[in-house]
């Protein structure tokens, strides 16, 4: 599909299937046809090999055969030539078969030890004869398979014919006829007689050793080269002590590697100063906290006895939650990438770049509150990125069908042609125009080209040219006409229902038409709008995902996907290559399910009030999670590996063989093997699948999958895999394919339709989309149930924190937008819990490590800490109000239990933040929107979550704003009432109330009730500190005064109040004598 084909709208329900093209544009151009030789055993073309060239499989007599048919005739036919019978050699790229231990010319370690390679092309041919024998509709012309060709040529001999000392011109060695530089073959050249037998004969060394490299001055330079580089890496090695370069230990024992055959990433685990003292001091609370809890229950408060007993549950309930949230935290790592590496291994001078191509999606709902810039922007940056041009692919899902949307990208995809060649020429960092010249630093720094102020200005006059015309379109968008849009020739636009409207597709860029202002080439941007009905159920975000997986599956096919919110913009631009330094690393990649980029942000005030930048957990918690089994997935920044959003297995690991039981006595090698006897004879046909699961292309588990009967995961059944993945015979297609690709018999009329297909409203209509392919149904935040699903299949996710940060975004700094953001992450946990996929008591039996589930246990069930967390902050007031409190007096060694108690709690804290890096303020304001959200936002998710599970009330969550006004920080003291606010306005005021009661009540009392007192109002003081940025988030901006003044000013004044009441009563004063006591009775 090109970008000249025009805006393509249609429902494949209702056979229909319209063009619209913009004014100016003609029909598509045709197609080059690609020339090359014809294979003589199946009519398909030769194509290339891995260096670019054309494919040769036969070094003796240039047979033409593709690699398709060479590599099938090596695994399972006669491994010699069809034509001289020579025996086929190993080529680059090939992997090993029997026969080939004594051939060591082959300087191909990648596929030298994959022995999993050779099932790459079965899976092309799979899908390829899938396709076409199984095209339900639309494609009786477009399949075009090509006669067998039975021409065997006639290889003429290096002499054409003529005596060479001697020796007859047939005992000559049959090599190529013409030869490049470095002893490589440019063409071979076919002949067209095929009676004539060609025997195999002697070589001449005087005349032919030299043309196969062997012997020459070019091949004992590269030999030199080759024990140079392997002393050098030997002496790095012993440097570091000989230690591995991953710690996982299931990597296979390589040979020594050159630079380009080192592994692209390593783990940096943290100094055992810094985290031992960190562990200790975990296992020294828990200790405290067992003593802590016998005393709490053997010591009841009699006096307050219902208080007692609430304030025991919720500390329970608190430690259980610490539990959850600490011990995964146990084995904090960093990692490191080498991007010169990956370069040095997949980007050859010279070569065509081996990168895997990557799917990049950006999802957005409604202009008005996610604008139309803030999306360009994040475009912009992505076509602007340091990956090959023809690797990338960015597609665009406007879930709100909106032709503001439509004319913004039309509008980026121009203004890119001008910007992408500006940012590659200067190599300017961020990508993101806004973001760029909204930078207050020096932009002269590093740049050395003359030329580079004046383009940059000219840039600079373009880009706001550029943001003039985006604002135009927003300001006319914001009154609908009654009719209806209409596009520039008179065609209503397909969407002006928004509930109602065809599929839609764009191509701007890419292939034809997708070049910048130098003629350079430009990555592909496409549209895309899934069809909407009504009586259909969309799935919000997740639905809107998972149609952008079968449109790029359709259109290109990129083994790898980047999903970002339309404001998280690529703020490094060798994002990808990091990414790619954990997906297509040898030793690791093939069990990595996704890269998981911290989040960071623009456009947060300095002091970070309301936590938006979650340090801790970015920092922290997702640390710790990368040490077991991975970081959870956290919606956008998130690099995936697509085969497994196809609901596979990770690809089992093969241990390496254990001792053997020969060197023990018979008995005791009885005793040991009793258990695995009885395992073997339970279920062996079950043992015997997952050993040769391994065996069957693609590498990843059919068993893995639901509906798939495992009697059966040899032969891939088309129709079982229709129905999971629904009625579209390409797409089914393109998920054989591992490592990604278009199928080329396919045509693009074909491509066309199918793309409208898979977008359509009911394709995922009794299939596994949902369930067990792609982003899963059931929660608001589908991020999180997407992640745990594919740990339950056993794969690993990466947390990779790059110097410069990869993506950054914008964060709703308001107080009621950050708690409605807050209530809709709550929101989704308490579906999570309440659903079966509830990691409680889902997953077990698969690849879940048991650490890896406490975690996503305490992502689930935290909002469910707002209700004990409410309890314990109305405590105090009520204390202070009735003069009683949790405990009772306390001895020595309570005192001692409750100082060792919070002495762990403040350690722990402490070196946590020394081990992550993390400041004190972030902490601190961390702990204060746990307890600001958890008061208000999350309560009131456990409520709408009980409301929608039990009875089916559905509570639509609000798009949080992207941008703010003019003002740098006008959105952070905008006030917003909501119902949100009233839990902790409430809490706010009654502690309050509580410590004026209280102070009073000791001013009253004497001075024996100010000892008490201290335990109620640290208690109290407790609350109102947390509190005490939504309380400034409520009172707003004061131009003069400080709001700090002015809650001291109150709270002292009332103090200072009561104690002159205390002192002067307001009581009249008698005049008269004073009255002693005689001792009489006077009665």
């Amino acid at each position: 599909m090109e970008a000249s084909a025009g805006l393509v709208a249609g429902s494949h329900n209702r056979n229909e299937l319209v063009v619209i093209r913009r004014e100016g544009e003609f029909g598509p151009k045709p197609l080059r046809p690609i020339s090359g030789q014809i294979c003589q055993i199946c009519g398909d073309d030769v194509g290339l090999n891995v260096d670019g060239e054309l494919f040769v499989a036969c070094n003796e007599c240039a047979f033409p055969i593709c690699r398709t048919c060479y590599e099938y005739e090596r695994r399972e036919g006669s491994q010699v030539c069809p034509q001289c019978k020579t025996r086929f050699k190993r080529l680059k790229g090939c992997a090993r078969v029997a026969g080939d231990e004594e051939e060591d010319g082959i300087d191909d370690l990648e596929n030298e030890f994959s022995f999993s390679g050779r099932e790459k092309q079965d899976m092309q041919y799979l899908a390829e004869s899938m396709l076409h024998g199984h095209m339900s509709y639309g494609r009786a012309g477009d399949a075009y398979m090509p006669q067998v060709i039975h021409t065997m040529p006639q290889v003429p001999l290096l002499t054409d014919g003529q005596m060479v000392d001697d020796i007859p011109p047939e005992q000559h060695a049959l090599v190529p006829s013409f030869m490049g530089g470095g002893g490589k073959r440019v063409h071979p050249l076919p002949f067209a007689d095929p009676s004539l037998p060609v025997q195999p004969r002697s070589m001449d060394p005087s005349k032919d050793l030299a043309a196969y490299g062997y012997g020459s001055v070019a091949w004992k330079e590269r030999v030199e080269n080759w024990k140079q580089k392997q002393e050098k890496l030997q002496v790095m090695k012993n440097e570091i002590g000989g230690k591995d370069w991953d710690n996982d230990g299931d990597g296979p024992d390589l040979p020594l590697m050159d630079e380009a055959r080192q592994p692209l990433s390593r783990k940096l685990p943290i100094p055992s100063s810094q985290i031992n003292p960190y562990r200790m001091i975990i296992i020294i609370r828990l200790v405290v906290l067992g003593f802590f809890f016998h005393y709490r229950i053997t010591h009841p408060a009699p006096d307050a006895y219902a208080l007692w007993l609430i304030s025991v549950i919720c500390e329970i309930w608190f430690a259980i939650s610490w539990i959850l949230d600490q011990f995964p935290k146990w084995l904090p790592i960093d990692r490191e990438t080498y991007l010169d590496r990956l370069s040095l291994r997949y980007e050859k001078e010279g070569q065509p770049s081996q990168l895997s191509a990557v799917d990049i999606f950006v999802s957005t709902v409604d202009p008005l509150k996610e604008p139309p810039l803030v999306t360009a922007n994040t475009v912009l940056s992505i076509l602007a990125v340091d990956y090959p041009v023809e690797k990338v692919s960015c597609y665009v899902s406007d879930d709100g069908a909106a032709m503001l949307t439509f004319e913004a990208l039309s509008e980026t995809s121009e203004f890119a042609r001008k910007w992408v060649p500006f940012c590659k020429k200067f190599n300017i960092e961020p990508r993101a125009p806004e973001w760029y010249f909204a930078q207050k630093i020096d932009y002269l720094k590093d740049k050395v080209l003359p030329s580079f102020v004046k383009e940059r200005r000219a840039m600079k006059r373009e880009y706001e040219e550029y943001k003039v015309r985006i604002n135009a379109l927003v300001a006319k968008a914001q009154k609908v006409p009654e009719e209806g849009w209409t596009m520039q020739d008179g065609t209503p636009w397909p969407g002006n229902n928004v509930r109602d409207h065809p599929g839609m597709i764009q191509v701007f860029l890419g292939q034809s038409g997708g070049h910048d202002t130098e003629g350079n080439e430009l990555p592909r941007l496409v549209y895309v709008s899934r069809e909407k009905r009504p009586g259909f159920t969309h799935h919000k975000k997740a639905g809107a995902m998972n149609a952008l997986v079968r449109v790029s599956a359709v259109l290109t096919n990129a083994p790898y996907l980047l999903n970002l919110d339309c404001d998280h913009y690529i703020n490094n631009s060798k994002a990808l290559r990091e990414a790619m330094c954990f997906m297509m690393d040898p030793l690791m990649g093939k069990k990595v399910c996704y890269v998981q980029f911290p989040q960071r942000f623009d456009g947060i005030d300095r002091h970070d009030r309301y936590a938006n930048r979650n340090v801790v957990f970015f920092d922290i918690n997702m640390k710790g999670l990368d040490g077991i089994q991975g970081p959870i997935y956290v919606g956008t920044g998130c690099a995936f590996r697509r085969q497994a959003l196809y609901g596979y297995d990770a690809p089992k690991t093969k241990k390496p063989p254990t001792r053997t039981c020969n060197c023990w006595p018979k008995w005791c090698c009885c005793a040991c093997c009793c258990s695995g006897k009885r395992k073997k004879t339970t279920k062996p046909k079950s043992e015997k699948k997952r050993g040769s699961r391994n065996l069957i292309p693609p590498a990843y588990s059919l068993e893995g999958i639901e509906g798939i009967e495992s009697s059966k995961s040899t032969v891939i059944s088309e129709e079982k895999l229709e129905k999971k993945f629904g009625q579209s015979p390409v797409f089914v297609a393109s998920t054989l394919l591992e490592n990604g690709g278009t199928l080329k018999s396919a045509s693009p009329a074909s491509l066309l339709k199918e793309a409208i297909h898979v977008i359509s409203c009911g394709y995922e209509d009794k299939t596994d989309w949902g369930k067990e392919v792609g982003w899963i149904y059931g929660s608001v935040t589908e991020d999180i149930l997407t992640g745990f699903k594919m740990h339950c299949h056993g794969w690993r996710s990466i947390y990779c924190i790059p110097p410069r940060p990869a993506f950054k975004g914008s964060a709703p700094i308001n107080l009621s937008d950050r708690l409605h953001q807050v209530l809709r992450w709550a929101l989704g946990s308490v579906e999570i819990f309440l659903s079966r996929h509830c990691p409680i008591w889902y997953g077990y039996g698969g690849g879940l490590k048991w650490l890896e589930r406490w975690s996503y246990i305490g992502a689930t069930v935290y909002p469910l800490t707002s209700i004990p967390l409410l309890a314990y902050c109305t405590l105090p007031a009520v204390c202070l109000l009735t003069g009683k409190f949790i405990t009772p007096e306390l001895s020595n060694i309570a005192s001692l239990w409750f100082m060792s108690l919070f002495i762990c709690i403040f350690a722990t804290s402490i070196l946590e933040m020394r081990w992550s890096g993390v400041g004190l303020d972030d902490w601190w304001r961390n702990e204060q929107f746990w307890v600001i959200g958890g008061v208000s936002a999350h309560l009131f998710a456990v409520f709408q979550g009980l409301l929608k599970v039990l009875a089916g009330i559905d509570t639509n969550f609000t798009v949080t704003s992207k941008a703010g006004d003019d003002d740098e920080f006008s959105e952070l003291y905008a006030f917003k009432w909501t119902t949100l606010l009233i839990p902790p306005t409430t809490l706010l005021i009654i502690n309050l109330i509580g410590v004026v009661a209280g102070v009073s009540n000791a001013i009253n009392n004497g001075y024996e009730s100010w000892g008490p007192l201290f335990g109620k109002l640290f208690f109290a003081f407790w609350v109102i500190v947390h509190l005490y940025p939504f309380l400034k988030g409520l009172l707003g901006r004061q131009n003069r005064t400080p709001t700090i003044i002015i809650v001291w000013s109150i709270l002292l004044a009332s103090i200072f109040s009561l104690l002159w009441v205390r002192i002067d009563p307001f009581l009249a004063k008698s005049d008269g004598p004073v009255l002693e006591e005689c001792g009489l009775d006077c009665n």
